[in-house]
């Protein structure tokens, strides 16, 4: 029997890169999420594959996933949120997307992408930062506005992972200030099938400063459930 496809989705303003130290068994699928709505993405990520796929999102690629969660529930095989927040965007949140929207409309990207660059992880790295800066750079101001235009339009997504059937793996770094591990056993909560694993040393983008250790973990769950 042919395993289910993993489909592997980035955070904002990251791509494929945000893997390239996360060695994950095959078959494996990069999405994009270009599109200005959260629907819209969830679109993109189902159009990828054709049948049940195994769906594995990074912050707003997981926040993507909760909506096909949500549309297509029996598409998903298993589903893997990593560093990602299933609530309704906050007042505070709406103004300081609308705020870096405005600044990359006036020509300062490269500015909003390093107010974004502090809170991805846990410990100043130039290293990080560089590949994360790098990454940006090819995503580039259209698609980070569409982006910024897409995380307006979350919801809350708890009842969402409440209707999921499908083992789920919550994933997180316990430094992470972006979205720390209580929001995290809130969606773990939520589940009926739920993995819960808090990498001690990472922040947001924990499969740039802690591959191995995700690698690991999401290679113990992909063996349970495949």
């Amino acid at each position: 029997m042919t395993s289910p496809p993993v489909v592997l989705v980035p955070g904002m303003l990251c791509d494929a890169g945000l893997w390239s130290g996360v060695d994950v068994p095959g078959p494996v699928v990069h999405a994009e999420i270009t599109a200005p709505s959260i629907g819209g993405m969830a679109e993109q990520i189902l159009s990828a594959v054709d049948g049940p796929f195994v769906l594995v999102g990074v912050s707003l690629g997981a926040i993507a996933g909760f909506e096909v969660a949500r549309r297509t529930p029996e598409r998903l095989a298993g589903f893997c949120a990593v560093s990602t927040n299933a609530g309704a965007p906050s007042s505070e949140q709406l103004a300081g997307w609308a705020e870096l929207d405005r600044l990359t409309a006036e020509g300062g990207f490269e500015e909003a992408a390093g107010r974004i660059l502090p809170t991805m992880f846990a410990d100043p790295d130039p290293a990080l930062y560089q590949r994360f800066l790098v990454m940006a750079r090819r995503i580039g101001p259209d698609t980070f506005r569409a982006q910024l235009a897409a995380q307006a339009t979350r919801r809350d997504f708890h009842p969402a992972i409440a209707g999921l059937s499908c083992p789920v793996l919550v994933l997180c770094g316990a430094r992470d200030v972006l979205c720390p591990p209580s929001f995290h056993h809130a969606i773990a909560a939520q589940a009926a099938n739920p993995t819960l694993r808090v990498l001690p040393k990472s922040g947001h983008l924990l499969t740039l400063e802690e591959p191995a250790a995700a690698a690991e973990v999401l290679r113990d769950w992909l063996r349970f459930i495949r």
